[in-house]
């Protein structure tokens, strides 16, 4: 008898659906899967028989084939021994053919029949939610996460008999989701703007940054704060969208990196990579296209310490993605786009070892040592930056001062206040181009909203006359000095405004 089972898979953070017929016949026992299947799909063969028998159900003595359609997109991952279990066990006469045609049904199972967790349920039910399907069944750890989009029509259990009884007699309960008091849950982070001493000036730049979505470099000795300074950044940004939290969370779905406990990401994603990373990892890749760190960090901060310290091949992949805010990974039979807009935050010391222009250490370094370390990044790569910044190592006295700054909460809603009048300024045009901030506009958009005031004018052109800003690095200079008048609530970007903006940009020349 044939049977066929709705499951599915995924390219890149898209669902697709697979259907997994099921045949049995007579002749020699065995059990042979075909349609492009991957290791861990072929290796099914050998769990899902073994999880058959221990779930108390009797295995056919019979030719079993397995054919997962589409035949010419390969099938990867786990995810399919369910689907073929409840196949096999159809195709026997165990389960009613006229059960399964209303489910999506995913995941993995151990030599015991229990069901468990699997990558890339997200997109699966999102995938699911559009074709129509009645209802999805995965396993008890991925339940909550399918709630969130088929909130009411997914069927979650612990064990395959578990699903035999559903699909039998209807045994089940759908899972829940209340994604309103989810939301309103208070965001903890742990750490607070408040723990930096002193760094007033660099506070001041992160406060810009974060207002405008801006990406940022900072320079200093070891030990002046850059690491916390970054690691506090998402502290003090705005709380993510519903819409931006399932992107972000539909990502780290893919990549199997979310928690039984934290079905939607609600707090913005930092990742801070080793300088020993491939650009496989930073971008995404392998021989079947994988969400890389800046696509996890889709939404929230990328940061690279120790900046010099990565190979160059790596630093110059994040040019294309840092402007466009999309990567696209191509390969010989698919190619896969991921969204990897995000804040990117650099750290480097000035010099190799550490202490060029310190007013207590010597620097030991040569000037051709410098130059050399410097050069490591690329004028192309610094160019996409828009704010730069010196962090001094800090005093005894701002150490030892026991009231701290401003917490992180103050901070964020000042951030908030100015984001919601770029949000305000950019939502007639979201329908066409996804602009939310200052640091998202095109040359169109720079031109018709950065008014600059006459003092201001003249004061950018003989920055320009001055130091060569190439034109991309005019436009930063541009988005930057707009982000700090809308902090200072002005429709006119004053010379006070375009001041700072062009001191974040200036230290650039000292890099190269």
């Amino acid at each position: 008898m044939l049977a066929r089972v709705f499951s599915a898979g995924t390219i890149g953070i898209d669902g697709f659906l697979v259907e997994v017929e099921v045949d049995l016949e007579r002749g020699l026992p065995s059990f042979s899967i075909v349609g492009l299947p991957e290791g861990a799909v072929r290796e099914s063969k050998e769990r899902v028989p073994t999880a058959i028998r221990n779930s108390g159900f009797r295995l056919p003595m019979k030719k079993i084939t397995v054919n997962l359609a589409p035949a010419d997109i390969k099938k990867e991952g786990s995810l399919f021994d369910l689907p073929i279990a409840i196949g096999v066990l159809a195709s026997a006469g165990e389960i009613p053919l006229s059960m399964i045609d209303n489910f999506v049904i995913v995941g993995e199972l151990s030599l015991e029949g229990k069901t468990r967790k699997v990558k890339g349920v997200l997109p699966v039910a999102s995938m699911a939610q559009k074709m129509g399907f009645k209802g999805i069944i995965v396993p008890a750890d991925n339940g909550i996460e399918s709630a969130l989009i088929m909130n009411g029509k997914t069927f979650a259990f612990s064990y395959l008999g578990e699903v035999v009884e559903f699909l039998k007699y209807g045994n089940g309960s759908p899972v829940s989701f209340n994604m309103e008091e989810y939301i309103k849950k208070e965001r903890k982070y742990g750490i607070d703007f408040s723990d930096i001493k002193g760094q007033t000036q660099a506070k001041r730049a992160m406060e810009v940054a974060a207002s405008g979505g801006h990406n940022i470099i900072m320079m200093g000795p070891p030990g002046s704060g850059k690491t916390m300074l970054a690691r506090r950044l998402p502290t003090i940004l705005p709380d993510m969208t519903v819409e931006e939290a399932l992107e972000t969370t539909r990502i780290h779905s893919v990549a199997g990196l979310l928690k039984p406990d934290t079905p939607l990401l609600l707090e913005r994603p930092f990742r801070a990579p080793h300088h020993t990373i491939s650009d496989a990892g930073l971008i995404g890749g392998t021989h079947i296209p994988r969400p890389g760190e800046i696509s996890l960090a889709h939404n929230g901060v990328l940061f690279l310490d120790e900046l010099p310290e990565f190979r160059r091949n790596v630093l110059e992949s994040l040019r294309q993605p840092l402007e466009d805010g999309f990567v696209t990974i191509s390969r010989a039979k698919s190619s896969v786009t991921f969204p990897s807009r995000f804040m990117f935050v650099g750290a480097m010391n000035p010099c190799p070892c550490g202490y060029y222009g310190d007013r207590v250490h010597e620097c030991k370094c040569t000037p051709s040592e410098i130059k050399r370390y410097r050069n490591k990044i690329s004028g192309p790569l610094l160019d996409r930056v828009d704010i730069f910044i010196e962090v001094p190592n800090v005093t005894y006295l701002e150490i030892s001062n026991k009231t701290g700054g401003e917490s992180s909460k103050t901070i964020r809603e000042r951030v908030k206040r100015t984001r919601e009048i770029q949000y305000e300024r950019f939502k007639n045009l979201n329908k066409e181009n996804a602009i939310y901030t200052n640091s998202h506009m095109g040359p169109k958009e720079v031109e018709n909203f950065c008014n600059l005031s006459s003092e201001a004018k003249n004061l950018l052109k003989r920055a320009q006359e001055s130091f060569g800003i190439s034109a991309r690095g005019y436009h930063r200079i541009l988005k930057v000095s707009r982000t700090i008048a809308d902090m200072e609530m002005s429709e006119v970007i004053k010379v006070e405004h375009m001041a700072e903006a062009l001191q974040y940009r200036s230290f650039d020349e000292t890099i190269q």
